[in-house]
């Protein structure tokens, strides 16, 4: 048996949430409903405009966020990211620790500099919208990767962000390369219409020939497609993923397994907050395929957590809820 049903690869963030409408988003001139990479003076003077009306700040950053999913509901995992030794770095690798999940942050100390941060809005329609400085976590590069936890590892998990620069982008190729080597399944997301729009030879480069299982939501995978026909973008995803997940937000998910295309119902909840359900999606889709799941079952379990996770505020819900909602599911299973 591995000693870890998947690793990851990521940028490491602390999320800070905000309310906002679409009048406040204009006024501080930020795009709505996408991820926009910001320098350090621009999320200083947002901060300074926004004062002390935030509603939250959690460890995050997509990978996270799906390797903690994965963690509470009892999985093995690791994560390779890069924070600093400031407060915001020590809050960030603690609660990695405390939530059970095995990291590189462990084993090294802590480099100097500023730990990334990702302002989050979230308007009335429940959208959110992301204004990222990445800090330290822009200098991750191969070093920080844990070649001995990929060889033990039943996936990996490549977050599609790490396309925003050369480093982080080798790293991402390097995880991807040493897992191929050893057989071990690889999967990855598309993090971002931006991402995609902005990145997409890095982007392309990451996903190689062809990956085990790629994350995409819809607008991502139309965007790769360079197209507005989801057909279209179903024809390119088989050529580069042996399987696949796009996510449909109020119209469920649809799925590949290798030979048959499962259309995966929504539940129907009141969304408020649409941060982290991506997320929740691939790391409650991982853990379920880990676990023996099929495909239609892990897809299941993923739209059920990622339901579940829109309908409060904030990336990640608390163990107890992670757990409540697995042993739900399998009851009913």
């Amino acid at each position: 048996m591995k000693k870890f049903e998947v690793y990851a690869i990521g940028n490491a963030l602390v999320d800070i949430e905000y309310h906002s409408t679409q009048h406040k988003l204009r006024e501080l001139g930020i795009d709505k409903g996408v991820m926009t990479l910001i320098d350090e003076q621009r999320q200083n003077s947002l901060i300074a405009q926004l004062g002390e009306s935030h509603e939250s700040m959690a460890c995050g950053g997509s990978a996270a966020n799906s390797i903690i999913a994965l963690a509470q509901m009892g999985a093995r995992t690791h994560l390779d990211c890069r924070v600093s030794s400031d407060m915001t770095g020590q809050v960030f690798a603690r609660d990695l620790h405390d939530s059970g999940v095995n990291s590189n942050l462990d084993f090294k100390p802590l480099p100097g500099g500023v730990t990334g941060k990702c302002l989050v809005f979230v308007t009335p329609d429940a959208d959110r919208t992301m204004n990222t400085f990445l800090g330290v976590s822009a200098d991750l590069d191969s070093s920080d990767i844990d070649q001995e936890a990929i060889k033990q590892s039943e996936y990996i998990y490549i977050e599609g962000y790490l396309a925003s620069a050369e480093n982080t982008r080798d790293a991402a190729i390097k995880a991807r390369r040493i897992a191929e080597g050893r057989g071990i399944k690889t999967s990855m997301t598309l993090s971002d219409p931006n991402m995609v729009k902005f990145f997409r030879e890095s982007m392309e480069a990451m996903i190689g020939e062809r990956v085990d299982l790629l994350f995409a939501n819809e607008e991502e995978a139309l965007e790769l497609a360079a197209s507005d026909n989801l057909d279209e973008a179903i024809e390119l995803f088989k050529k580069i993923a042996r399987s696949f997940a796009i996510t449909r937000g109020k119209a469920g998910a649809l799925l590949f397994d290798g030979l048959q295309l499962i259309e995966v119902e929504p539940t129907k909840v009141k969304a408020i907050d649409t941060l982290g359900a991506g997320d929740m999606f691939a790391g409650a889709f991982l853990y379920g395929l880990t676990q023996e799941m099929s495909y239609h079952q892990a897809g299941d379990l993923a739209s059920l957590a990622s339901a579940k996770i829109v309908t409060q505020f904030g990336p990640r819900l608390e163990v107890e809820q992670t757990r409540a909602l697995l042993q739900t599911f399998k009851a009913g299973n």
